[in-house]
């Protein structure tokens, strides 16, 4: 049921739920299914829940400044590549993925080699599939990226180290102790290297989404254009709140623990609804009218309270406010296209791929 429905099967099940919170099992396992402010608290908790792959990266790589210049490189790489898109139709997820690949290569020191991007959006395409084609594609994506950045990190440790204040990330990550004060493995430190690349990468359906809005609603394309940085930011907020982005995310309870009053046994799955809470007419006025205005002036909505995080919150954020203002700037016609977005598969996008023709 959960593979056939969809983004709705978590919100469905809540709604009927007297308290919100749904018992049920997933792959044989006792499941609870939360959502809301208190619940992503609670699930972001490490003494509550334990999320798979949730191991903390090196602190200094996401610092504003780092984050500031990965926004650079990755804006580089768009004003360079967009004007040879001129005079015929691109989808703008795929060449935004493109760019956000080679922009996150330059930040981070990895060889600009192999086809990260589509072997990324490949990953996050099969992630919510147990089996199938999009599955198989993820597996050996993920295998031959873990492979080619396992000799990148041998690479490195053979080299001479930077000085820890010019250090990139492959750098960081590569000479990475665990708290035994050993190297982490090479397949470990090439993990992270993904885990770091991946996310920023998946911002490419983010990009497309804000074309959509600007399709749709296109009333916000001049004040985007403008480039006022609060703007940008609430603009890149509401297309996070708007358009499907993970259905849930899973972790497993770090032992017998209790939300809303339900007995969580060690080890069951706990499911937090992203889908539903960013579409819930208690907490959004019009929750389907896109509104960038939600998230400006004295009476705005902290994100942070009504927006579940990213996976690198504030580099997604950066990402997404820059590049949704370059979209804004670009010339271009919208083609006749499916710009339907089907529910009942994630992760979701237009189903044309939000083709654009600049001019």
């Amino acid at each position: 049921m959960m593979l056939t429905k969809g983004y709705s099967w978590l919100p469905e099940r809540r709604r009927r739920s007297a308290d919100g919170v749904v018992e049920t099992r997933v792959l044989g396992r006792p499941a609870f299914g939360i959502g809301g402010a208190a619940a992503a608290r609670f699930f972001y908790d490490e003494r509550q829940v334990r999320r798979p792959g949730a191991a903390p990266l090196p602190r200094v790589l996401f610092t504003a400044d780092r984050v500031h210049d990965l926004v650079g490189e990755t804006a580089a790489t768009w004003d360079a590549t967009a004007p040879r898109w001129a005079g015929r139709s691109v989808s703008l997820l795929d060449e935004s993925a493109a760019v956000l690949a080679d922009g996150v290569a330059r930040w981070m020191g990895l060889p600009r080699d192999g086809d990260l991007a589509g072997d990324c959006v490949a990953m996050v395409e099969g992630s919510a599939d147990a089996a199938g084609p999009r599955r198989w594609r993820a597996r050996a994506a993920r295998r031959r990226q873990e492979r080619r950045l396992t000799d990148v990190v041998a690479t490195v440790r053979d080299g001479r180290p930077q000085a820890p204040g010019s250090a990139t990330a492959l750098e960081v990550v590569a000479r990475h102790r665990a708290g035994d004060g050993h190297l982490v493995s090479r397949e470990t430190a090439a993990v992270e290297l993904l885990d770091i690349a991946r996310p920023a990468i998946a911002v490419c359906w983010l990009v497309a989404f804000a074309a959509h809005a600007l399709h749709r609603w296109p009333e916000h394309r001049d004040a985007l254009r403008s480039g006022d940085p609060g703007f940008a930011r609430a603009f890149a907020h509401e297309v996070r709140r708007l358009y499907p982005g993970a259905p849930f995310v899973a972790g497993r309870a770090a032992g017998a623990v209790e939300f809303a009053g339900h007995a969580i046994p060690d080890g069951a799955v706990v499911l937090l609804d992203l889908h539903g809470p960013n579409h819930d007419p208690a907490v959004w006025k019009n929750p389907y009218r896109f509104d960038p205005g939600r998230f400006l002036g004295p009476d705005a909505l902290d994100p942070a309270d009504v927006v579940p995080p990213a996976a690198d919150e504030p580099a997604t954020v950066a990402l997404l406010s820059d590049l949704a203002v370059r979209v804004a700037r670009l010339d271009y016609e919208v083609p006749p296209q499916d710009l339907d977005i089907p529910l009942d598969r994630a992760p979701t996008r237009p189903r044309s791929g939000m083709l654009v023709r600049p001019r």
